[in-house]
């Protein structure tokens, strides 16, 4: 393969990552405003948190199903003389090292998403509850209402 040849290939894959990474521009899940700004409705939010855990609890099973097995088959190895059963433990390290990191970031996630609808919530609340006048007075509904006639 020419070297040209390659560099088309490799324009071409750009483009086409490009043109998948572009933002939906509205509509009910989110996009970003007229502004240009982020937005993120509430209940995605919450679905994005909740995939964020369903994939923790998948890796924290499925990621693990062959640990066991690998760890056992290193330590037979290693045991008979072979340097292959080192090198496999190795393996079984590094991935236990992966797999518990990316663990913690989908909790992460998870987490912070939970975090962040919960603290907005607050925050509504006490902007809805609190509102209070140039004195100080605290803004009852009916108040605020004078304000708008």
């Amino acid at each position: 393969m020419a070297w040209d040849e390659w560099d088309q290939l490799k324009a071409k894959a750009a483009e086409r990552q490009s043109a998948k990474l572009q933002l939906n521009s509205g509509g009910p899940g989110g996009g970003r405003s007229e502004d240009g700004d982020l937005v993120v409705h509430d209940d995605e939010l919450g679905k994005l948190g909740n995939m964020a855990h369903d994939l923790r609890e998948r890796l924290r099973v499925d990621g693990d199903y062959a640990r066991p097995s690998i760890f056992d088959a290193s330590i037979d190895l290693f045991n008979d003389g072979l340097d292959m059963g080192s090198g496999l433990l190795e393996l079984h390290d590094a991935w236990n090292t992966q797999l518990a990191t990316l663990k913690e970031a989908c909790a992460h996630i998870s987490n912070h998403l939970d975090f962040t609808r919960a603290q907005h919530a607050k925050d509504d609340v006490h902007i809805q509850m609190g509102m209070r006048d140039a004195t100080g007075h605290l803004m009852t509904p009916s108040r605020i209402q004078d304000y708008l006639k």
